[in-house]
């Protein structure tokens, strides 16, 4: 039985573009669903996958410097004092 960083090592480009798939669509090439686990499983594949292969931009889940619009912007603090010693 191999074990799943052997199996990242096999992974080529056709097999990653499979899986990615699979997850986006939410099943196999033939039809069936994909359980839970196995999205799971895919998704930690092709994570693992892209950090060897591709540039950071190109990583699932990449958000670049523009994405957070609330960057810069001061947050408000949500707790507030009702006199006591407490925070609500």
């Amino acid at each position: 039985m191999t074990t799943f960083i052997d199996m990242l090592r096999n992974i080529t480009p056709d097999v990653y573009a499979a899986l990615k798939l699979a997850v986006e669509i939410g099943k196999w090439s033939d039809g069936r669903r994909l359980t839970q686990e196995q999205k799971e499983l895919c998704l930690q594949a092709m994570i693992a996958w892209e950090q060897d292969n591709l540039p950071e931009e190109e990583r699932t889940g990449y958000m670049g410097p523009q994405a957070c619009k609330s960057e810069g912007k001061e947050v408000p603090n949500i707790l507030f004092s009702t006199g006591s010693d407490t925070l609500h």
